[in-house]
């Protein structure tokens, strides 16, 4: 069995997501960030980076988003969450998407509640914490114009692309972005949002919040 360790409001939904659309065997294990549990003794000793989402399998722990969906994707075929094998390109395009919502969308993000993880001084975490809306404005105008094929990220084939930028997309209002900005987006989080497993993985963290 996989355990998924997870926090509430974190980037941890997409893994949680995928698990559930795959089909897969496993256990969620809550880790409580108003309490530092990220921090504590027992959960370094698992993850020494601190962080979610970290996934346990029987070879040992997982971390890091595109890490754990292309894993849970390739450890489940049939759910059919990821591009033919042999089609190398569209392979590629997918952890390129990936990748670009780990590096560039999660860290506009992050400067607006984590800016002292990039500078100790408050005014220029107030200055990153003010850059956000705009920041991440951006970052979704491109995904709005150049990277969302529609209906889901790839096109017609739904893949692990799609509980990711769901995920992601959740946060644009505490952000200061309105959604409805980017109407492409906002369909894929409506149609996202419509899938039973989403429905199920929701209502399941918000019971254990």
């Amino acid at each position: 069995m996989l355990t998924l360790y997870y926090a509430a409001g974190t980037c941890a939904l997409a893994s949680h997501i995928a698990l559930e659309l795959a089909g897969a065997d496993y256990a969620v294990a809550r880790v409580d960030f108003s309490r530092n549990e990220q921090r504590s003794a027992d959960f370094l000793k698992l993850n020494p980076k601190g962080r979610v989402p970290a996934l346990q399998t029987s070879q040992g722990m997982l971390t890091e988003t595109p890490a754990l969906l292309q894993y849970i994707a390739q450890t489940h075929p049939a759910a059919g969450l990821l591009p033919p094998a042999d089609d190398l390109f569209a392979l590629a395009q997918v952890n390129a998407f990936n990748s670009y919502l780990c590096s560039t969308v999660h860290v506009a993000h992050a400067h607006g509640r984590r800016g002292y993880r990039w500078s100790d001084d408050a005014a220029a975490q107030a200055s990153m914490k003010q850059k956000v809306a705009q920041t991440m404005g951006d970052c979704f105008a491109l995904i709005e114009s150049e990277l969302l094929q529609g209906p889901w990220v790839m096109g017609e084939r739904f893949s692990i692309c799609d509980p990711y930028l769901f995920t992601l997309s959740q946060w644009l209002a505490g952000d200061g972005v309105d959604i409805t900005r980017f109407a492409k987006v906002a369909g894929h989080a409506q149609r996202m949002t419509a899938l039973p497993a989403v429905q199920s993985v929701l209502a399941a963290e918000q019971a254990a919040a």
